[in-house]
């Protein structure tokens, strides 16, 4: 029998084949399929990639997936997830201090809009998925697309541990109105045109005509000359129309906007005031 020595290495280079053999020529996106996996091990993924796809056929035993370049781990970051529309077969995990685990994905109907998970500066950034234990793994594939934001500005993400500025439905108070203008990937003056609901997606889209763009991350189609954009949000939160002009402002996630704060103007120019009277402002905005 080898040295114990020599079938840790062997173990190893198993592990290490098994994760390169998946990745695209892009290192961004993974594939592959649990039933090439040893019973037991837990495969080794990297992909380094700042979005990208994973793909887990039949999923058996665990992967452990670590996000960024290797040197990225000096900076916070946050990554964001989204399951696909069928996702099963296992549970996703992002790694917390001390060896802890944090449930992001799972089986059953996926949190509108993905789960998001903050590392802080020298934490490894990574996520632990886990098989379901199941007799029948036919026709289960765990497939989600991943976004890491580095950097510090990914600090100062109000959604970066769910949808809305916290998470919940509940209007931003005056310093997360302020601090969602200076961070937000869009900040747009508009009008609402209408609201759609699609109960099976659990989203709630707001068809915005913008009268004035300050900022913004998205494809903005124009119609007659007006730029108009989506912005969604989760259905439970019963978002409706209202008149008047809004500052709407949130994040792009996954190709799609979706809604951080939205104050009426004057609600805006009464916070942005107060704060600059006590020489409180996180930066300057200029609205008309």
């Amino acid at each position: 029998m080898p040295p114990p020595v020599l079938l840790g290495a062997v173990f190893c280079v198993l592990l290490a084949g098994f994760a390169r053999s998946g990745y695209s020529g892009d290192r961004c996106s993974w594939r592959g399929s649990g039933l090439s996996q040893e019973p037991g091990s837990v495969g080794q993924l990297r992909l380094d990639c700042a979005e990208g796809s994973v793909e887990w056929l039949y999923p058996a035993g665990a992967l452990r997936l670590t996000l960024g370049r290797p040197d990225a781990g000096l900076q916070p970051g946050v990554a964001c997830l989204r399951a696909a529309r069928h996702f099963a077969g296992a549970q996703v995990f992002a790694e917390r201090a001390g060896g802890a685990l944090e449930l992001l994905l799972a089986e059953g109907p996926d949190p509108a809009g993905g789960r998001c998970v903050r590392w802080g500066p020298g934490e490894h950034r990574a996520l632990f998925l886990q098989a379901a234990l199941q007799r029948d793994i036919s026709r289960r594939v765990a497939a989600f697309r991943f976004e890491l934001r580095e950097g510090p500005r990914s600090e100062l993400l109000p959604q970066a541990h769910g949808l809305g500025v916290d998470g919940r439905c509940r209007p931003c108070n005056d310093t997360e109105l302020l601090l969602a203008a200076c961070t937000s990937d869009f900040v747009i003056q508009g009008t609402i045109q209408g609201i759609s609901h699609d109960p099976e997606l659990q989203e709630s889209v707001i068809q915005v005509v913008a009268a004035r763009v300050l900022r913004h991350m998205l494809p903005m189609p124009g119609a007659g000359g007006t730029a108009q954009v989506s912005i969604r949000t989760p259905l439970h939160c019963g978002v409706r129309p209202g008149p008047g002009t809004f500052l709407f402002m949130g994040w792009s996630r996954f190709g799609e906007a979706w809604l951080g704060c939205a104050p009426r103007d004057q609600e805006f120019h009464r916070a942005y005031e107060v704060a600059r009277t006590a020489h409180l402002l996180p930066c300057e905005v200029v609205l008309d």
